[in-house]
């Protein structure tokens, strides 16, 4: 029983490895596409289906309801566009980061002192860290930033100019915001206050762009569980755990042969 539990993590993290390896030539086969269905959001106003290949989001079919009309509208990634998820696409830098730092040396290599295991077990365990903490921790935007994205040019038909959409990774969730604007006219009373950074916007924030002021009137967040993300995440604990130990046994033992009896 025991000796099966390291045999499947073994299995488990090697799966999850490949996603994060890059391509060792031309030849090498690419991703599966894999199709996830979006979690339903508040009354169902965003259903939809994301094909994620490797770190590439490759096509996203969405049906927005829009509250107070409720038209229905639908827009989807053009044919010969695609979004690079890049905190998949760092993680995976990172974890490639880790493996050379690991390999790269010769077979016969010994290594001569207790510090020298210590330090490169602090370099691999710096880039698992990081290559974790991208998967968990997705970057803070300013509306204004999501407004020039180069995401807003890659549907058909175009998004409306009232709708905003941005992808992220939250762990093992790949997620999509979509939100809904209101054009602010120059004869407005509101005191307007720009948004700052934020993952997650609210109703309410207000922003600029293109000499137009606008409010997010609705935010829509919906989701979908993508498991080998998940199992990404779980070979990082383990591998972070693992290179611990290493440095602790690494430890007690040069603390062994430094130790000088009066």
């Amino acid at each position: 029983m025991d000796k099966e539990r390291p045999r499947a993590g073994r299995r488990m993290c090697k799966e999850a490895s490949k996603r994060f390896t890059l391509p060792a030539g031309a030849s090498e086969r690419p991703s599966k596409q894999e199709n996830f269905i979006l979690g339903s959001s508040t009354a169902d106003l965003v259903k939809g289906v994301l094909t994620l290949q490797g770190d590439a989001l490759c096509q996203a079919d969405v049906n927005l309801k829009m509250p107070r009309t409720n038209q229905m509208l639908h827009f989807a990634f053009r044919d010969d566009k695609q979004w690079k998820m890049q905190q998949i696409q760092d993680a995976r830098n990172h974890v490639n980061q880790a493996m050379y730092l690991l390999a790269n040396r010769d077979e016969t290599y010994k290594f001569q002192t207790g510090a020298e295991v210590l330090k490169l077990m602090d370099a691999v365990m710096l880039q698992l860290t990081r290559a974790r903490n991208r998967l968990t921790t997705p970057a803070t935007l300013t509306l204004p930033e999501i407004a020039s994205s180069s995401l807003t040019k890659m549907f058909t038909p175009a998004l409306p100019g009232d709708v905003l959409v941005n992808f992220y990774i939250n762990l093992n969730k790949l997620c999509l915001l979509v939100y809904q604007l209101h054009a602010l006219q120059p004869s407005s009373t509101k005191n307007f206050r720009p948004a700052g950074g934020s993952i997650l916007h609210h109703p309410g924030a207000m922003f600029e762009f293109g000499g137009q002021r606008f409010e997010i009137i609705h935010v829509h967040k919906v989701e979908c569980v993508v498991p080998w993300l998940n199992d990404a995440l779980v070979c990082f604990t383990v591998a972070l755990q693992l290179c611990q130990q290493m440095k602790d046994k690494i430890s007690v033992f040069s603390s062994y042969w430094n130790y000088r009896p009066y």
